[in-house]
């Protein structure tokens, strides 16, 4: 059963987030970058976790060859074999980073959300207030919200009119 890498994680953290394949976000990502920054930058994140996590692949192999069961490593691959296993942890901790760039993108993306929508709703309450109506289920009558809406128009409350 193959393991789930960190590309394959941000890869579906991505696809959530915009609801769409990886890559028609890559398209959107590279050619309309203005549109969507926060897609720009997840995606340019998740080329870089790919080249880590590729890196990733090429140290543990390398690792898993010089310490194969039943063999012996010569005196020279001990050096090789620390070094590998440093390669193999910096990768490990690049990938983590990208990892968690990408997870900072896509909050940042969801708590953005909620404000985009947030001035059609201020226009829809400044309306409603400014009507001194209340919003009321269809079908349903409205009730007046003072004597003055039952007896008529009021009258200006300001200079004249001209």
């Amino acid at each position: 059963m193959p393991t789930t890498t960190m590309l394959d994680q941000a890869t579906a953290m991505i696809e959530n987030a915009w609801g769409e394949p990886i890559e028609a976000l890559e398209i959107l990502g590279v050619r309309r970058p203005s549109e969507d920054p926060l897609l720009r930058c997840a995606v340019h994140t998740r080329a870089a976790l790919a080249i880590t996590d590729s890196a990733v692949t090429v140290h543990q192999d390398r690792l898993h060859a010089l310490s194969r069961q039943g063999y012996v490593p010569d005196f020279y691959e001990l050096d090789r074999i620390t070094e590998t296993a440093v390669k193999l942890r910096v990768a490990h901790a690049e990938s983590r980073a990208y990892l968690q760039a990408i997870r900072r993108v896509v909050e940042a993306r969801e708590a953005a959300a909620p404000e985009v929508e947030a001035p059609a709703v201020r226009l829809a309450q400044a309306a409603v207030a400014r009507s001194g109506n209340t919003r009321h289920a269809p079908g349903a009558a409205p009730e007046p919200s003072s004597p003055a809406a039952v007896v008529g128009p009021s009258a200006p409350t300001t200079g004249p009119r001209h």
